[in-house]
């Protein structure tokens, strides 16, 4: 066991939890003042449900000894999972810090479909579906990509972070949700009510980020902080470019549009972090940027009701960044990756592009599948009254926001008292 790569690993499984905060954070800004509490809330109760689900059955499906396509339950309740290294995943930290770094990673998942469904999908509804959709969507195809034998790693399909597994899974599921659930019934502006607290939860998620990609290397060593430079580089290289798209189409670049492509950037470097080099780092993150502000134009006025633009975020990015990484995978800087199609690897190309439909396909069944049975258990829809009211009050009963009932109490404490009026007689 190596203390500093324990230690590493540990520093990371906390970054990446901070990453729900700032995705709560994130969709609460871009979202209307009476959804705030909700959406927030949606991401915060993935962390209790997620959590319990992977260390009772999850980790088990997931990374247990089993088939190719599923484990089995060899650690149900985190049987067997201690302090001493599984040399299966890593020879360098506890197999107990792989087992919650791995949580972390099956926490936001889920979380992130929450965006396509805010405003109106019944918050026991989304509880009871990301539950199921864990065990149905996340679980199957994490234990393809990295779990022993797996199918999709051992056909060569190259996914440092989480490319596949969780941003193509979470954006074709986030557009299925968005199809199922239907469209909202508009009611006032639907313009981020909070931009300070959009950038505030993209820059959570850009600091988070480190430990999700760089942590992945699962050790202190120069694979971390090639990870951790690739991903400092993907961001900033799509939000100049998106920026420069919107001076040029606008006039008036805004915040909201550089925290968004901030993340889109993090996103298409995922798959690709440890593989690639710094410049190509630079060019996935300009490409994904560019793919997605396309998607988001292309979409807009069709109907779909994607009400945070999940998919042409987190899928269009997921899947630009895995097809990506097979154009400009080296070994030059990753023995254990491949070369990629600049490198004369085509082939790598095509494996890719398998492990990308593999996941829309299931990410698209599971989904619909997880959303099917949760109607028929609990209903999706809100009703007519969250329109009028809000979903916070109606759902939670709470308010974002109580500024205006401060302000009349302040109002009426601080009010002088009224003086004597002399009456002429």
């Amino acid at each position: 066991m190596d203390t500093g790569s324990t230690a590493w690993v540990l520093v990371s499984i906390a970054l990446v939890l901070l990453m729900t905060p700032g995705l709560a954070f994130f969709y609460g800004g871009l979202v209307r003042e009476k959804q705030v509490i909700n959406t927030i809330k949606m991401s915060f109760i993935a962390i209790a449900v997620i959590a319990i689900e992977w260390a009772v059955i999850g980790y088990s499906l997931t990374f247990s000894e089993g088939s190719p396509v599923l484990g089995g339950l060899g650690f149900l309740g985190l049987s067997g999972v201690g302090v001493e290294p599984e040399p299966a995943f890593s020879s360098e930290i506890p197999h107990l810090a792989f087992m919650a770094f791995q949580m972390m990673f099956a926490i936001i998942t889920p979380a992130l479909i929450s965006g396509a469904v805010v405003g109106r999908m019944r918050f026991r509804a989304y509880t009871l579906f990301i539950l199921l959709w864990s065990l149905v969507v996340y679980c199957p195809l994490a234990r393809w990509v990295w779990g022993p034998g797996g199918f999709i790693g051992e056909l060569g399909v190259l996914d440092f972070a989480g490319g596949t597994v969780v941003h193509v899974s979470a954006g074709i599921s986030a557009l299925v949700a968005a199809l199922m659930v239907g469209a909202g019934r508009r009611n006032g502006s639907e313009r981020p009510h909070n931009i300070p607290l959009v950038v505030l939860g993209a820059s959570l998620l850009w600091f988070g980020w480190f430990g999700f990609n760089a942590g992945s290397a699962l050790a202190a060593d120069g694979l971390a902080a090639l990870a951790l430079v690739t991903t400092m580089l993907a961001a900033a290289a799509a939000v100049v470019t998106w920026v420069a798209v919107e001076m040029v189409r606008n006039s008036r670049p805004t915040a909201t549009g550089a925290s968004i492509a901030a993340v889109v950037g993090l996103v298409a470097i995922t798959p690709a972090a440890g593989f690639v080099t710094p410049m190509a780092a630079l060019a996935i993150g300009a490409l994904g940027a560019l793919a997605s502000y396309l998607a988001l134009e292309l979409l807009r006025g069709t109907g779909l009701d994607d009400t945070l633009d999940v998919f042409a975020c987190h899928g269009v990015g997921g899947i630009v960044g895995s097809l990506l990484t097979g154009v400009f995978a080296t070994t030059a800087v990753n023995a254990g990756g491949a070369d990629g199609l600049l490198y004369g690897g085509a082939d790598l190309v095509l494996k890719q592009f398998v492990g990308v439909g593999v996941a829309v396909l299931w990410a698209a069944l599971g989904t619909a599948g997880a959303l099917f049975a949760v109607s028929r258990i609990v209903g999706l829809r809100t009703s007519p009254e969250v329109d009028s009211v809000g979903i916070d009050v109606v759902e939670h009963a709470e308010h974002a926001y109580v500024h205006d009932t401060l302000i009349g109490a302040a109002g009426e404490l601080f009010r002088p008292a009224p003086r004597p009026i002399a009456v002429e007689h």
